[in-house]
């Protein structure tokens, strides 16, 4: 009946949610009708999910189909008769996507793909699967017209892209934003007609009246097309060889030389847990995701490229015989259940972390030997925050930006402005819409599937270079498309460049990574940073928060690390488990049981639930449920599950079996709080464990080679923290930090010794292509004579050149900057700007009789500042304060519960909250010694005395200890200016 709906996922067009779509069929009686999102396939999949569960008694037939525009209007209508229309249509937007060539005006399209054309664009010809679609609003023209149409090939065309006149106003506030425009000038072509909302069919029979055999050959069209979609049914690839026997008999042999090599002497355990896991994995046919994935892992290992096996597969021995993840299940006593149980029908979880140096290459490969046409990244859509939506909609309101300003940083700014109310009330309405703006790309995700991926999506081509389906991983799943996660991190990055450079600067090899964790753990060294948590710059430990935990925990070994890593995440610490394990960890045992079977589940962690598997085990073994139902509790801890009612029917199971087995209703309560405030955003205890080794190997080189350490932190950027602090981390470890040296430096950061010379890349306005070609020009030609010679051998703007004089680029000829930049003032001066790139430049540099004019040390920070953003030497040099702290980092232990006065340059602030939802923060600092301090601000005083950005702070407050750890807790807080007032402007810093 209907041939031409809209969800939201025609992005910045349709305002229907998928769900609502239904509901309109329903209200209004209509049986069939076509899904055919403008450029779109993200919406099909939630359609027939939402129908078969939550509508499953209703009779309702969807035909997918994709509308197509070319500059915002539309073209034609393409619907799938079968499902190999449906791959023609994905298939045939996806070239048009990749090439990024506007659509063809029309299409040759097989029989399976009807194609409908809007009546004022229907060819002269119509071939046997083209028709034309006629709106109401044709009817006359149709009357009058001098062209005959063939009476079978017309349609009726009533598109539905909203429910009432409120959506008719978001879709034209939508289409303003898409188009950048204002809503007063938004082009009536570019917007859907008011009249497109769901009728009732008695309605559109009085519409079409004369003309109703067009409402009969449009349902008629939409019977006639068979289209089928199955759930959860693996669509992945099915064999990495060609066949499964050839799979099977090359993995077993492949685990086996695994099992041998990782174990070597073998006992009744081992050998027990090896062959359950290998008969369920053949049981489930997941032998073909296990192949992949070595696969990939061998490539990366024929490239040297290190990786980390994490997430839930990290509990699989055969993951670990394989060298996917190099955890040992058995020595962490990892629950096996977790990855992989009978009752489990998708495949096991496994994260492999790439650095972010080789990511892309390896997902090259990945699209190279699984054919790009089964191939795609995972798709995820985005939606618009209340802030960026207001300012989008005050845009298109007309608002100037000063105005948009004022209203984005302060609400409460236009609360007498009805003009001002208007926009806040239409932000919160479409905000809490969730619109999906766009679709983005998975973190990790990778699809590879046995059918061409156009089977089941449309693809798009981002910029990244790789296609990304329409639909994402909730609905991947729902079909049976499973993900390969294909990760980057820094760490690893840091790692192997650190392991390069300390054998390039001091001559030795080492390799943490070749060093067991076991014995890694036992290092004095090792154990000092960790339980003082000194661990800036170390691989997932050096967060403010992760120092203080592991300050309070004391920790000094890999058990504690592993547990802090899963510790540290939301489920655990907003529930107060956190606290909890942090008092029964100092509490020798002595601490107040739950219950025994709590105590006996979790003996590692005190009876607290720390890893994803505890929510498991608990409610498996506590609570009585199957694996199959724990596992679906878990997943809905996690957000991973979707059906409401399947979670509640599950919970109500937990109960009864509980009462059945005669708990105490206090005790029952108090487990199922815990389980249900985890919120499952902890980690699997393997993903924890495959993170701390990964810290280990950090914390080593830190440890051991500090000046290399950091360098190879500052190369890969991406810390925790800015640049800025690991160079001040560098010369607290003795290195003496050279600004960009032109004969010394790189377009990176590079050592000699003890001397770190800072790259190019870190000077703000020098264009890439200058700072790369400094050292390239270098190597061929030599080294630069003097600026002179540089100035005619590299290509560059004059305020370039001045800014590479001021940070003491130079500086190394002993020449004064400000002579410096006199003369190459003069190399400009009086002469269009051009580039000398003469072969024999033989011009004698002119000199100059000048006055000495040397720069002092504050001149050095200011220009620091300016040009790199940051000062390289101690910033209380530029603070403009004639207050005097009266404690410092190294002395908050001695003045517990003492009011005192600190003077702090900001680190970063962790912006959090309240039971209550109030603002609060915490902070960190570095006193004038460079020595770290943290502070937390309560709402009261955060509210009061909030942050100003970047800079010097004078805090007074009280010192509190919690767990041995001291903090300041602030009751009073100024910001301080800079010594110059160029610098005294608030900058936000936010992290």
């Amino acid at each position: 009946m209907y041939i031409n709906c809209h969800t939201h996922f025609s992005f910045k067009y349709g305002t229907l949610s998928p769900k609502e779509l239904l509901f309109e069929c329903i209200e209004n009686d209509i049986h069939t009708i076509a899904l055919t999102d403008i450029h779109s396939t993200a919406a099909y999949i939630e359609v027939f999910r939402y129908l078969k569960n939550e509508f499953p008694d209703y009779s309702l037939k969807v035909v997918p189909g994709i509308e197509f525009h070319r500059q915002g209007k539309l073209i034609y209508i393409g619907i799938a008769r079968n499902n190999h229309g449906f791959e023609e249509l994905n298939a045939f937007l996806s070239y048009y996507n990749r090439n990024d060539l506007p659509i063809q005006s029309r299409p040759r399209f097989t029989d399976n793909v009807a194609v409908i054309y809007p009546m004022n664009l229907a060819p002269e010809s119509l071939r046997t699967n083209e028709f034309i679609g006629v709106k109401t609003t044709d009817l006359n023209r149709l009357r009058y017209k001098h062209r005959q149409f063939p009476k079978e090939k017309l349609l009726a065309l009533n598109p539905v892209t909203f429910k009432n006149k409120t959506g008719y106003n978001m879709h034209r506030l939508l289409r303003a934003i898409q188009q950048n425009q204002l809503l007063s000038r938004l082009d009536k072509e570019l917007q859907a007609n008011t009249d497109e909302f769901m009728k009732p069919q008695h309605v559109l029979k009085q519409q079409y009246h004369g003309f109703e055999f067009m409402l009969t050959q449009a349902n008629q069209l939409l019977e006639e097309c068979q289209f089928e979609i199955e759930f959860h049914q693996s669509k992945n690839k099915r064999s990495l060889l060609g066949s499964a026997i050839e799979d099977w008999h090359y993995f077993e042999s492949e685990a086996r030389k695994g099992f041998k090599n990782r174990y070597g002497k073998q006992n009744a355990v081992l050998t027990e847990r090896f062959e359950r896991e290998m008969e369920i994995i053949r049981q489930k046919d997941f032998t073909a995701y296990y192949l992949i994935t070595y696969d990939m892992i061998q490539f990366a290992q024929r490239k040297g490229f290190p990786h980390v096996g994490r997430g839930s597969g990290a509990n699989s021995m055969i993951a670990y015989c394989l060298g996917i993840t190099n955890v040992d299940p058995i020595d962490l006593d990892l629950y096996f259940e977790r990855f992989l149980n009978p009752s489990r029908t998708s495949p096991p979880d496994f994260d492999i972390d790439f650095s972010w140096q080789h990511r892309d290459e390896v997902i090259q490969y990945m699209f190279e030997k699984h054919n790009s046409h089964h191939t795609c990244l995972l798709g995820t859509h985005t939606t618009m925050k209340y802030r960026m939506m207001l300012r989008e909609l005050a845009k298109v309101f007309g608002l100037p930006k000063s105005e948009i300003d004022k209203l984005a940083d302060n609400p409460s700014y236009g609360r007498k402005d009805p003009y001002m109310q208007k926009i806040m009330h239409y932000t919160q309405h479409m905000v809490a819409k969730e619109f999906p703006a766009n679709i983005s790309i998975h973190a990790g995700g990778l699809l590879i599937t046995e059918k061409p991926i156009y089977t089941y999506t449309a693809t798009e081509m981002p910029p990244k270079g790789f296609p990304v389906s329409h639909f994402d991983m909730y609905s991947a799943e729902d079909i049976g498309i499973y993900k390969f996660d294909i990760l980057s991190q820094r760490g690893l990055g840091h790692i192997q460049d650190t392991i390069k450079i300390v054998e390039e600067n001091q001559g030795k090899k080492v390799d943490p990574r070749k060093i067991h964790t076991k014995i890694l753990e036992k290092d004095p060294a090792i154990k000092n940073l960790i339980r003082n948590g000194e661990t800036m710059g170390c691989f997932y430990v050096e967060s403010p928060a992760m120092r203080m935990l592991l300050a309070k925990l004391e920790c000094e070994d890999y058990i504690t690390l592993v547990a802090a890593s899963s510790i540290i995440r939301p489920g655990v610490a907003q529930s107060g488990m956190m606290r909890t394990y942090i008092e029964r960890h100092h509490s020798n045992g002595n601490y107040e049981s739950i219950h025994p079977i709590m105590d006996e589940l979790m003996k590692e962690t005190y009876g607290v639930m720390v890893y994803q598997e505890d929510v498991i085990r608990v409610a498996h073994h506590f609570g009585g449920l199957s694996l199959s139902e724990a596992d679906i509790l878990r997943r809905g801890m996690s957000g991973k599950y979707r059906s409401r009612k399947e979670f509640e029917r599950v919970e109500k199971q937990y109960f009864k079996n509980c009462r059945e087995k005669g708990y105490d209703e206090k005790v029952i309560q108090r487990v199922w709080y815990e389980i249900s405030s985890f919120s499952g955003f902890s980690f699997a205890k393997g993903h924890s464990a495959s993170f701390a080794v990964e810290s280990y190997e950090s914390l080593f080189l830190k440890a051991h080679f500090p000046i290399e350490f950091m360098v190879g932190v500052i190369n890969n950027f991406g810390g925790f923290y800015k640049t800025e602090f690991y160079i001040h981390e560098a010369r607290k470890a003795g290195a003496e930090i050279i600004n960009p040296c032109i004969n010394k430096s790189n377009y990176l950061t590079r050592i000699e010794g003890k001397k770190i010379y800072l790259g190019f890349i870190h000077i703000k306005d020098l264009e890439k292509k200058v700072a790369e070609n400094i050292s390239l020009e270098r190597n061929v030609n030599g080294n630069f004579k003097s600026m002179e010679d540089f100035k005619r051998r590299i290509p560059i703007k004059k305020e370039q050149l001045f800014a590479l004089i001021k940070i003491g680029t130079f500086n190394i000829f002993n020449k004064p900057q400000k002579h410096l930049l006199w003369k190459a003032y003069s190399l400009y001066h009086k002469k269009k700007e051009t580039y000398n790139t003469d072969l024999f430049a033989s011009e004698k540099p002119i000199e100059f009789k000048l006055p000495e004019m040397n720069t002092n040390p504050l001149e050095k920070a200011f220009n620091e500042l300016l040009i790199l953003g940051y000062p390289i030497s101690n910033p209380y040099i530029l603070i403009n304060s004639n207050k005097t702290a009266n404690t410092y980092a190294n002395e908050l232990k001695m003045k517990i519960h003492k009011n005192v006065h600190m003077i702090g340059y900001l680190i970063t602030i962790k912006k959090t909250s309240t039971k209550n939802g109030e603002p609060m923060y915490f902070a960190t600092f570095h006193d004038k010694n460079e020595n770290v301090f943290d502070t937390v601000h309560f709402p009261e005083v955060a509210t009061k005395y909030p942050f100003k950005g970047k800079g010097f702070y004078s805090l007074y407050g009280k010192i509190v200890l919690d767990f041995n750890y001291p903090m300041l807790e602030v009751s009073y807080m100024q910001k301080q200016g800079w010594l110059n007032p160029a610098y005294s402007e608030a900058q936000p810093m936010m992290s």
